[in-house]
């Protein structure tokens, strides 16, 4: 899998619950057709390990089959309507893009 991971931080105006129940809603309702999309988790940052994370709602990992595939999705109008709905919200983020190794499955 190759991976679209996205940190997101709030608006300063909302709460924690509505930007993760638009995220996780309104929002996901624009993410779902991405092109080559084939699993996508999400979570609800609760609390920061230390205080140089804090600040954080959520993570999104976006996964296609490859890097090809990624970009390729990245270039769509589905992509561009995403981002779009998105708008000037103030919140803040950081997206990247990388090759997933799995280290430990889940059959451990």
């Amino acid at each position: 899998m190759f991976n679209l991971v996205l940190l997101a931080a709030r608006p300063p105006e909302w709460t924690h619950e509505q930007f993760i129940d638009w995220w996780r809603g309104e929002h996901a309702e624009m993410t779902y057709p991405l092109p080559g999309l084939r699993a996508w988790r999400h979570t609800a940052v609760s609390s920061a390990l230390e205080p140089r994370s804090e600040g954080w709602d959520g993570v999104s990992v976006l996964s296609f089959d490859d890097e090809a595939a990624a970009r390729a999705a990245l270039a769509s109008e589905e992509w561009a309507a995403a981002v779009k709905h998105v708008g000037h919200m103030k919140g803040r983020r950081i997206a990247l893009l990388g090759d997933e190794r799995e280290m430990l499955g889940a059959d451990r």
